[in-house]
């Protein structure tokens, strides 16, 4: 099977050759030839000209035989594409350019020309798909709760406080925020499946700050809707974190695949769902620890997976910078040599 082929039966849960690999954030700080680059740019400045943005999403491919090739991007172009602009602190984290906390401030964001204020997404990602035929392309966004968190925060946070307070108390302006990310999500993904996307990563990346009684309500509603608007069994990766309680609710959205970090166990999720592909899930933080320790985890949860088809190896979450090239190269080489 070519790389392409076997990632894609995997999130469709199909039997494969050999379990395939990628790793979220693999394109990015971990990789000298990255940190070179941002010697000369800034992160906004790669991630928004499209040459350079093939060329970081293409840096980890050249290095490692990884099965895909996710576009190096960020979840904040949806914001600022609708008038939210978004940088990052000298201190670290992101902050947005304003709050979104009133009516006026949702009106000031547009759903209009979104594909037009993305283009550089676009070109991006036709430029990758020409230089890797034979592996797959993923392209991301994030969800509409997630997005919402840094819009209404204004970026990091410690408590998240303001958003509860939007969603509870004025739930006609958090609907009207959440439609809005909506719109500008479905028409930002479709454009990634025209310009060469063979899957859809959504980043539910704040899910864990929902209680699980309102999870659906506040989150998985607003991305079965992007899912029900997409291509009929186009495949979608969901990536929830710390939610291991939802798991039921997360089958529901219609995500073909589901992403998780490494407090779930990927073989129970199998055994209660085993129509659904799973993707994960070895803690980020062992790559940090000697070659021999990296290999004997990687192979415990190969083993595990070994009943089931639709496991497609990843990290519980992005790679850390921290993280040495020799430890990629061993875990790569360990789940490509399992059998």
């Amino acid at each position: 099977m070519t790389s392409k082929e076997r990632f894609l039966s995997a999130a469709k849960n199909l039997p494969v050759d050999q379990t395939p690999i990628w790793v979220m954030r693999q394109a990015g700080r971990y990789l000298p030839e990255y940190r070179v680059l941002k010697e000369k740019y800034s992160f906004i400045q790669l991630a928004q000209n499209p040459d350079l943005a093939a060329t970081v999403t293409l840096q980890p491919l050249h290095r490692f035989p990884l099965d895909a090739a996710v576009i190096f991007s960020d979840i904040l172009v949806i914001p600022e594409a609708m008038g939210q602009p978004y940088h990052f602190r000298d201190q670290g984290g992101i902050e947005m350019e304003f709050l979104i906390n009133d009516t006026r401030s949702i009106d000031k964001l547009s759903t209009d020309s979104i594909l037009e204020r993305l283009d550089y997404v676009n070109q991006a990602l036709r430029l990758v798909r020409k230089e890797v035929p034979n592996q797959a392309l993923i392209g991301f966004g994030g969800s509409p709760w997630t997005l919402a968190c840094y819009m209404v925060e204004g970026g990091s946070s410690k408590n998240f406080l303001k958003i509860k307070a939007l969603a509870y108390q004025q739930p006609d302006l958090f609907n009207r925020l959440m439609e809005k990310l909506v719109t500008a999500l479905v028409e930002y993904f479709k454009m990634k499946i025209q310009a060469g996307a063979d899957l859809l990563q959504i980043f539910d990346s704040w899910a864990n700050l929902c209680p699980a009684k309102d999870y659906e309500q506040l989150s998985l509603q607003w991305i079965s809707r992007i899912i029900d608007a997409l291509p009929s069994g186009f495949p979608v990766t969901l990536f929830a974190k710390g939610v291991g309680n939802a798991i039921e609710p997360l089958v529901k959205t219609g995500a073909q695949v589901l992403s998780f970090d490494h407090t779930i166990s990927l073989p129970v999720v199998k055994q209660s769902y085993p129509q659904i592909a799973v993707q994960g899930n070895l803690d980020q933080n062992i790559m940090h620890l000697n070659l021999e320790t990296i290999r004997k985890n990687a192979c415990e949860l190969l083993e595990s997976m070994r009943p089931y088809c639709g496991h497609i190896f990843n990290l519980g979450h992005g790679i850390l910078p921290e993280t040495k090239i020799e430890g990629m190269e061993t875990l790569i080489k360990t789940v490509q040599e399992f059998r």
